[in-house]
């Protein structure tokens, strides 16, 4: 890194397998939509010899974004796992979504990596939604460098950018974003834009020419030392500020000329451990190169400056019953202890699962234990089994490149595990292990869907069920209040993305409905109402009266039902049904058809026949007397209530709680967090905020979230129920 100049590229065309985790770099690439992640991994891919031409492999297809559905919409949708090589080590490259809807594919590959690429666009700058990611990665300690991409851009600027990368990631120490190389321009062209053309190295003070399309090293000029020397300096005392050897500051500042080996050591240890952050600047290769600019530092400063899984702390492991289970870190010959991190489904193939290794190593044809976590509250089965183990490969683009093992630390394609889900462990038969699951967000967009046709409606759950096993950041409702099939949802990309994968790859064409709250309803005043239920015109009659009085009681209640009848006037086997007709119409509703809630309902004469009189007669007119009473009370449609967090940056405050306050919200406090930001916490119906996961991610850039919980229900406004009613006679 700094004044290596022969790495050895790897070959191309072959799957490459790691024998120990010191071969290996898991690195994921992290930034906002349209930053360049996708072309850059295509950019590297060219450089170690992984493909053809930029971005190619034998059969023509692209090494990242090869799924129909990211071709059609222009963006990566899903965690792609490209894996190059390059001076013998093995390195995994985690692409990643850039947009806010597919997190939860972000979060799968920080969880798979060692160490993180933040790739920004010099003509964009730096998004919130990557300072979040930023801050994650700082609170577990993952290291990180930072790539500037773009630099073709008319206005594009390097040093510039620099300056942004430090100010928005080097909070608590600004010296430890510094860039390590900086650009060489060439002539300047007839809109006065000088390309960028070649590197300079810091440490080294070499030039790195990428004119020709292949870099070569050069000595720069006496002129062009002194350009250098003040980001040189400032390059040097930031390592040295690092360095675990605490009498190389002195020696520096004595006008010691320290070694160039001994700052790139440095350098590298402590980009290892996540205390220093390089910037470094790439683009992709032009028509005919065979490395694109940067690409080859890029490939030292991973291979050289980024960890090895040895030196990753792995999440907590337990056994099945939960408790603690102490491992190796990260040991070959340990026991077996893997993570599927995605799931996806090849129509040839069926269910290909993408794990990374913790502990132990992974074979093809053996018999591990699949352990999930439980996510029946999203719609996932349940499970724990055994499975047996298909073939392992390593992805490349569509294509599936076998392989003979894989180690801990690395990532392979697990083939055939139809029970796996991601998110799930997988270890030993005899010895099943748990990991602790990795955060994912909450998806609080709903999407109410219906089948299109018979044939849909047949295989519709089939496919709803492989959805959501590939995807945790997904959740499946059956509502029994609404009869509505819900899923749930990130955003609206992730929503469009899931019912493509329903008719492209399950055959299952739906209808997107209205999606409707549960409402409920209840009495506002106390009434009176009396069943009647005789029947006697020839054969076996019917015969049941009954009168009921119902007055409302505090929300939660539920309906309660008691009995006052006196002298037997309703003989005591058919109380128990007066009951059973009462709950009945109750669930079915009395005004709105929403179930009635909250209410006291009092049994208080009625009149049997010694013939005619049955339970169904009374369950009858226990309903009959319902409705009359109902008739005459004020009946309140109640609605149910959130209880809604919003974590929002301080400048965007003002504009949350005042579009909160619109949707009939009420503000119940403030607290200041960290970070400038600030919790805003609130109670919100339901029914205002269908759409909030769309609307806040607008309001505020993409740099708020926010969670919901069920509160209660309470009356709704008589205007909102009435423009709630007109617009249900309307849709029906």
């Amino acid at each position: 890194m700094g004044d290596k100049t022969n790495a050895h590229p790897g070959a191309a065309g072959r799957a490459v397998a790691a024998d120990h985790p010191t071969s290996v770099r898991n690195v994921v690439l992290v930034g906002h939509s349209g930053a360049g992640k996708t072309t850059l991994v295509e950019a590297l891919a060219l450089t170690a010899g992984a493909v053809n031409r930029a971005g190619r492999v034998e059969d023509g297809g692209t090494v990242s974004d090869y799924d129909e559905i990211e071709h059609r919409q222009q963006r990566s949708v899903q965690l792609s796992l490209v894996p190059v090589e390059w001076d013998g080590i093995k390195v995994n490259l985690l692409d990643t979504p850039g947009y806010a809807d597919f997190v939860g594919e972000l979060r799968a590959g920080l969880r798979a990596a060692d160490a993180a690429l933040f790739v920004v666009s010099a003509s964009d700058g730096v998004d919130g939604s990557t300072r979040m990611v930023w801050e994650e990665c700082a609170a577990v300690g993952m290291p990180r460098a930072i790539v500037v991409t773009h630099l073709e851009a008319a206005r594009a600027d390097f040093e510039e950018m620099t300056r942004i990368c430090a100010e928005a990631f080097g909070a608590d120490d600004p010296d430890a974003v510094l860039p390590l190389y900086l650009p060489l321009h060439g002539p300047q062209g007839p809109d006065g834009h000088a390309p960028v053309t070649g590197l300079t190295g810091l440490l080294s003070q070499k030039l790195f020419d990428y004119s020709s399309g292949e870099r070569k090293e050069s000595e720069p000029g006496e002129d062009q030392l002194p350009l250098i020397e003040q980001a040189r300096n400032r390059l040097i005392e930031g390592i040295i500020a690092e360095s675990e050897d605490e009498t190389l500051m002195d020696r520096y500042l004595g006008g010691e000329q320290i070694d160039v080996k001994t700052l790139v050591q440095d350098l590298e240890r402590a980009v290892a451990r996540g205390s220093f952050f390089p910037v470094l600047a790439a683009a992709p290769a032009t028509d005919g190169a065979r490395q694109g600019l940067g690409t080859v530092e890029l490939l030292e400063l991973v291979t050289g400056g980024f960890p090895t899984p040895l030196e990753h702390d792995q999440p907590r492991v337990t056994t099945i019953d939960g408790h603690p289970r102490e491992l190796n870190l990260c040991d070959p010959d340990g026991p077996l202890v893997a993570e599927v991190v995605r799931t996806s489904s090849d129509p040839y193939v069926g269910r290909v699962s993408l794990v990374r290794v913790f502990s132990g190593t992974l074979r093809p044809d053996e018999t591990v234990h699949v352990s999930g976590h439980g996510l029946t509250d999203r719609g996932h089965e349940d499970h724990d089994v055994d499975e047996r183990v298909g073939a392992l490969s390593t992805p490349f683009g569509k294509q599936q490149r076998p392989v003979s093992h894989c180690v801990a630390g690395d990532l392979a394609c697990v083939a055939k595990l139809n029970r796996a889900e991601t998110g799930d462990t997988l270890s030993a038969k005899d010895d099943p292990l748990l990991m602790e699951p990795w955060d994912m967000p909450d998806p609080l967009l709903p999407l109410a869907i219906q089948a299109h046709s018979k044939p849909d409606e047949d295989k519709l759950s089939q496919g709803l069920a492989r959805l959501v096993a590939e995807d945790p950041t997904m959740r499946l409702e059956q509502n029994q209040d609404t009869h509505q099939v819900v899923l749930w949802c990130l955003g609206e990309a992730h929503a469009d993305v899931a019912l493509e994968r329903l008719r492209s790859r399950y055959g299952v064409q739906v209808d997107v409905v209205p999606h409707r709250v549960s409402l409920r309803e209840t009495f506002a005043t106390k009434a009176g109402g009396r069943g009647r239920h005789v029947k006697q015109s020839g054969g076996h009659g019917q015969y049941a009266i009954c009168e009921i009085e119902v007055e409302p009681l505090p929300g939660g209640s539920g309906i309660e039902f008691v009995d006052k009848v006196v002298g037997g006037a309703v003989p005591r086997q058919f109380i128990p049904s007066v009951e059973k007709g009462v709950r009945a119409q109750a669930a079915k509703g009395v005004a709105a058809g929403h179930s009635l809630v909250d209410v006291r309902v009092t049994l208080l004469d009625g009149k049997a026949h010694s013939v005619d009189s049955s339970d169904a007669a009374f369950q009858t007119a226990g309903a009959l007397a319902l409705r009359e009473a109902a008739a005459d009370a004020k009946i309140h449609l109640l609605e149910p209530v959130a209880e809604v967090s919003v974590l929002v940056g301080d400048d965007y405050v003002g504009t949350v709680m005042s579009d909160l306050s619109g949707r009939r919200g009420r503000v119940l406090g403030t607290e200041q967090t960290a970070g400038g930001r600030t919790l805003v916490r609130a109670e919100v119906p339901e029914i205002e905020i269908g759409r909030y996961a769309v609307d806040l991610r607008s309001l505020s850039h993409g740099t708020a979230r926010f969670s919901r919980k069920y509160a209660r229900h309470e009356p709704m406004p008589a205007q909102v129920a009435e423009r709630l009613r007109k617009l249900e006679q309307e849709a029906s």
